[in-house]
């Protein structure tokens, strides 16, 4: 992708059983040519199965469980929709300690679909322009967010999508956000 330069990005992707397997596989693949290292990181022991769209899909290697993730690891973080995984992943406590880290710490969290509702459960959307698959607009209004019906939606360090359809809009975004917290990260 043509708009930033990922090098030396690490990028955390949390998700469970029942995450849409597009809503990975392609913001991951624009991630990873951009340069970024991603790695999937889930409470499920060494792979996690994806959702395609109507049934089961495929599984992802897990490359960090998530009780032994550090926040302090990764410098961004994607979570993909589907409607089972960010459901399990809001009942973890674990799962929504490690996304409220990347809040609190002002890290770049991009989130597809389903994907907000994981971040409702961290308290903190409240005054965050958002959007999400249309069943959650209610959802996020309680949470106190501005939910707008957008392809793509930028709002700070957070940057949230429908759909699998608005794929192509949020990887373009998504890369541009990150590369801007790469540009402002201290060097080493």
């Amino acid at each position: 992708m043509a708009d930033g330069n990922l090098n030396g990005l690490k990028v955390a992707i949390l998700v469970t059983d029942g995450f849409e397997q597009v809503e990975l596989l392609e913001p991951r693949r624009a991630l990873d040519e951009a340069g970024a290292e991603t790695l999937v990181v889930s409470p499920k022991g060494d792979r996690a199965r994806g959702w395609n769209f109507t049934d089961w899909g495929d599984e992802v290697a897990v490359d960090v469980p998530l009780d032994q993730a550090k926040p302090d690891d990764f410098d961004a973080l994607l979570l993909p929709g589907g409607v089972i995984n960010p459901d399990r992943l809001r009942m973890d406590d674990n799962a929504i300690a490690f996304v409220q880290a990347f809040v609190d710490a002002g890290k770049p969290v991009a989130s597809i679909c389903h994907g907000p509702w994981t971040l409702i459960e961290t308290g903190k959307m409240q005054g965050r322009r958002m959007t999400s698959w249309p069943s959650l607009q209610t959802d996020l209004e309680n949470a106190g967010a501005h939910w707008v019906d957008q392809a793509s939606v930028v709002d700070g360090n957070l940057i949230t999508s429908r759909m699998p359809d608005d794929i192509p809009a949020f990887n373009r975004d998504m890369i541009g956000l990150f590369n801007q917290a790469r540009t402002r990260r201290p060097a080493a």
